[in-house]
């Protein structure tokens, strides 16, 4: 068995990685090959492209790599057309994938996207992109498949890969004392993973920290840095703040463990807001954009959310306090957390309801989506 892959950015490529290994566990003779990053290669993909080249973001910032991407897709759609693999498997990275997959499909090669757009929150017309491209779409949120089976397309609910990776018993005071954390409160602080990221929050989370710190002098705070390019920035912007620094520290990764940690995480919306969740952990979101994406997306109409996060989709009521855009401003957000930490009954409530979400969730995604591919590859 021979399977193409395509995978955009970490993330994409630790589901490949999970897929890879468990059609391994079935088929140990299977073979992989495409884009790929370091998890799926040491997994045992051949790489002919690295997974970072795919990771750009926004309306108008990939605007100038799109001749390179384009190149890039016509090449992987003529070599994997000249000699077909079983089947092909689409890692999110959507509007490069879904263009791959209808040029393999279209040469009749069976085709599955892993992670739906974002059909349901903006630009739901891809849908009709998507019954052109994929025999069969893997879901990683429970409400997707209906909506698509609503539109003739094959969708299956794979459960959501971190859900399962999700630890049973989340053990905080096991995870300050590694962190050598005696402090009774602690908040953690994520500002984003990409430069873009942290230049538009750090600042404005910073502010929020010195906010929260005048109403709860004896809290201490945790900021896990997501690379280390980003800790200069991340010190200066606390340095422009006047914050304190004996009184946060900073982590060469680790956020798992920094929300663990954590009595509520304040950070930038995004999947690991979700992970906040499944880790039980009370959480803000706060986020923005750069302003003419945000302009074009309003002035089109394409985004149809009335909330943001995950959670707040995934739960019967919104549990996450969002602040997006304009509203992202250092007293509202630093607000919020301090009535988390005012109220323990609250915080009881929202881990409760994040546990049973967790639960929902934790299908075994790799497996559930090993199966489906291997299916499909025996068509």
């Amino acid at each position: 068995m021979r399977i193409g892959l395509v995978a955009g950015e970490a993330s994409g490529d630790l589901l490949g990685a999970g897929l890879i290994r468990a059609i391994r566990a079935l088929h140990p003779d299977a073979t992989f090959e495409g884009v790929a990053g370091p998890q799926m290669i040491a997994a045992g993909c051949e790489c002919w492209e690295p997974s970072e080249s795919l990771a750009v973001m926004g309306l108008v910032e990939p605007l100038a790599h799109i001749p390179r991407l384009l190149r890039l897709r016509r090449a992987l759609a003529k070599r994997w057309t000249a000699s077909p693999p079983d089947a092909f498997v689409g890692i999110d990275a959507p509007d490069f994938n879904l263009g791959l997959e209808i040029k393999l499909r279209k040469a009749g090669i069976r085709t599955a996207h892993y992670v739906s757009p974002s059909i349901w929150a903006w630009r739901a017309g891809r849908v009709k992109k998507v019954k052109k491209a994929a025999d069969t779409v893997l879901c990683i949120l429970p409400f997707e498949p209906e909506l698509y089976e609503s539109h003739g397309v094959n969708a299956v609910f794979v459960g959501h890969p971190k859900a399962h990776e999700a630890p049973e018993v989340v053990d905080t005071a096991g995870d300050r004392a590694f962190l050598g954390i005696a402090a009774s409160e602690v908040v953690t602080v994520m500002p984003g993973s990409r430069q873009g990221e942290v230049r538009r929050l750090g600042g404005i989370l910073a502010a929020t920290m010195k906010n929260i710190l005048k109403a709860r002098p004896d809290v201490r705070f945790l900021i896990p840095v997501a690379a280390p390019g980003l800790k200069p920035l991340i010190m200066a912007q606390l340095d422009d703040a006047e914050f304190p620094l004996p009184l946060v520290q900073l982590l060469n990764g680790g956020a798992q463990r920094a929300m663990s940690a954590s009595d509520v995480v304040v950070q930038a919306s995004g999947t690991a807001v979700l992970e906040a969740a499944l880790l039980r952990k009370p959480t803000v979101a706060t986020y923005r954009v750069a302003w003419l994406t945000h302009f074009i997306a309003v002035k089109l109409g394409l985004v149809k959310l009335t909330h943001y996060t995950l959670p707040n989709l995934l739960t019967e009521e919104p549990l996450v306090p969002e602040f997006m855009q304009q509203d992202a401003q250092p007293d509202a957000i630093a607000e919020a957390v301090i009535a988390l930490l005012d109220n323990a009954e609250r915080r009881h409530f929202i881990s409760e309801r994040f546990d049973r979400l967790r639960q929902e969730l934790a299908l075994d995604a790799d497996q559930h989506a090993a199966d489906a591919v291997i299916e499909l590859a025996r068509r």
